[in-house]
């Protein structure tokens, strides 16, 4: 069986959907609620993760199975990491919230790559309590890439998301009982985005 941890909550969504948007005002809003948290992000910051950076942007080319092995490898650190990973910070007390986890793996890579293998490489992996995914159509998030006026990294192309979407919904159509799905409206105010998540993250407050 599956391991879940308590205290876990991660944003999934389409590129340009919304996620660091609500990662940043769910950090404000638990820091003036003096609730002790970790805000982290995959790819993470650390070595694998910068490098992942320079795949995704092109800056590097890589295979999709040598992008998915070093997710999981960015992975497998930060969540076990003694120093910053999130199984320490959770042991301390702290509630952890990322920016993507595993879900973005088997939604972008197993496409690119083999499916199957991309969900074996993520198998060992504990689940959060929590998957809020801001559910945005790709239309509206090709828009707001569009608009940022930067290069677009290797995924954030119409159809490639299209595929994406597919994947999230294949994948949270069998989520084990116990790992809690908050699926939110991305077209909805930001506002309104982030007290819908809230509602859904109420134990976390208590």
């Amino acid at each position: 069986m599956t391991e879940i941890l308590d205290n876990f909550a991660v944003l999934e969504g389409l590129d340009g959907a919304g996620t660091t948007t609500q990662l940043r005002l769910l950090e404000k809003d638990l820091l003036q609620n003096n609730i002790p948290a970790f805000i982290t992000q995959e790819p993470t910051s650390n070595p694998t993760g910068r490098l992942i950076r320079r795949f995704l942007s092109g800056e590097l080319p890589a295979s999709q199975s040598t992008i998915a092995h070093a997710f999981a490898t960015d992975r497998d650190d930060h969540l076990y990491n003694p120093q910053y990973g999130i199984i320490s910070r959770l042991k301390a007390g702290d509630v952890v919230i990322s920016d993507r986890y595993l879900f973005s793996s088997i939604a972008y890579q197993g496409i690119g790559y083999n499916l199957d293998a991309v969900k074996n490489l993520n198998s060992v992996f504990p689940l959060p309590r929590y998957v809020i995914y801001v559910d945005t159509p790709v239309q509206a998030c090709m828009d707001r890439i569009e608009s940022r006026g930067s290069e677009k990294e290797i995924y954030e192309k119409k159809d490639y998301l299209n595929r994406v979407r597919e994947n999230y919904e294949n994948c949270f159509s069998s989520l084990p009982e116990g790992c809690i799905l908050i699926r939110v409206d991305g077209t909805s105010e930001i506002e309104q985005i982030f007290n819908t998540i809230k509602r859904g993250l109420h134990a976390l407050y208590d």
